[in-house]
């Protein structure tokens, strides 16, 4: 047991550094008390990078990552009938809710179906929806619990986990017996988001994000994996989440990661560094997509964008961009994808005169895929 490590509550405090409420802190274990406000780590790894440890120690999952000090720990698994409590609710989730009104209802029943994606229906979560990470054995890792505003925009991230444990702090009734051992865990989201689909599609091509939510809109807006030469869209949690032990389950297969946006290309440089130590490890084809990076401002960068906020952009926000990628200094369509970026511009339909950039088309022909425009959207 080490002195110090970062409390695994949900709760975060304003960052020293960038004075946003992101920063987990240090708790002390022999006391149970948190360090002061200036020991912690800013999870804004990118846009801040805040790190300060109460000593120069190594935290403990560091240290037995590196040492394996310890015997490592069998998994503790999330039971089945947990998971199937959540499978409800779906006219109460803000985030199915939100995509409905972009999306064929047929199609997010589809996708809402192939990733198990629920509802947190009562308490302080609720309209929550929820992201179980399921192995390739159909073993269930672990459960996140997002809240999103009328734009899909996170407003607060949790773990089903965590959420119980509280509801049985504060009800005093009987903790189940599996709670207390798969809280004891160190690591608990210990696969991606959608692994349990690559046995069942085995010939796709597999989209690599960093969140569950842009791996839904991916299937949402590109087409369902039931065609092999559609994308399977997988997450790996967040952007440090992305490593060898976690891509093992990639092998032989292809595979294209897009990393979310950052100033200047750090994300991008981190997913490029380590997408090359994944390839000397691991067979399969593995690439880093520019997609993003060509196409994105300043702005898109300080925002830490990803494919799934480009999606939801509105026609104005489209028809700027326009304008920024087709100036003729930077003309960043033609320069990257060619005389295809041309079939990526279409008309307002609520003003003919209005040009836009469509992003999903665009998308679409920068990765050779199959127009699914007429059978998956209003």
């Amino acid at each position: 047991m080490f002195r110090y490590s970062l409390d695994k509550s949900p709760k975060k405090y304003p960052c020293p550094e960038c004075g946003k409420k992101r920063l987990v802190r240090y708790r002390d274990e022999k006391t149970g008390s948190l360090m002061p406000s200036q020991y912690g780590r800013c999870d804004r790894e990118i846009n801040c990078g805040y790190h300060f440890r109460p000593t120069n120690e190594k935290t403990s999952q560091e240290k037995y990552a590196t040492t394996h000090s310890r015997p490592k720990q069998k998994p503790v698994m999330f039971p089945l009938d947990v998971m199937q409590k959540t499978l409800k609710g779906y006219d109460k989730n803000v985030f199915i809710q939100n995509l409905l009104q972009k999306v064929e209802s047929g199609i997010m029943e589809h996708v809402a179906g192939l990733y198990y994606l629920g509802t947190i229906s009562n308490g302080y979560r609720a309209g929550a929806v929820t992201f179980p990470f399921i192995d390739v054995n159909g073993q269930i890792r672990a459960i996140q619990a997002k809240q999103f505003d009328n734009n899909n925009h996170t407003i607060s991230t949790d773990f089903l986990h965590s959420i119980l444990e509280r509801y049985y702090a504060s009800t005093g009734e009987s903790i189940p017996a599996w709670l207390p051992k798969y809280m004891n865990q160190d690591l608990k989201v210990s696969c991606l988001f959608g692994e349990h689909l690559l046995s069942k599609y085995p010939y796709n091509h597999i989209a690599l994000v960093e969140a569950p939510k842009t791996a839904v809109y991916g299937a949402a807006y590109f087409g369902l994996p039931t065609d092999p030469n559609r994308l399977l869209w997988l997450a790996v949690y967040n952007l440090s989440s992305l490593n060898i032990e976690r891509c093992r389950v990639l092998a032989g297969r292809k595979v294209t990661l897009f990393p979310d946006l950052s100033v200047g290309g750090k994300a991008f440089k981190l997913w490029s560094d380590r997408t090359d130590k994944i390839r000397k490890e691991i067979e399969g084809n593995f690439h880093v997509s520019e997609f993003l990076e060509w196409i994105a401002s300043d702005k898109d960068r300080e925002n830490g964008m990803d494919l799934a906020d480009y999606l939801d952009k509105s026609e104005d926000e489209c028809a700027l961009d326009l304008l920024r990628l087709k100036n003729p200094t930077i003309d960043r369509l033609l320069d990257f994808f060619g005389q295809d970026a041309e079939i990526s511009v279409e008309y307002s339909p609520e003003n003919p005169n209005k040009l836009l950039i469509d992003y999903r088309r665009l998308f679409v022909s920068a990765m050779g895929l199959t127009d699914t425009e007429s059978l998956y959207h209003n």
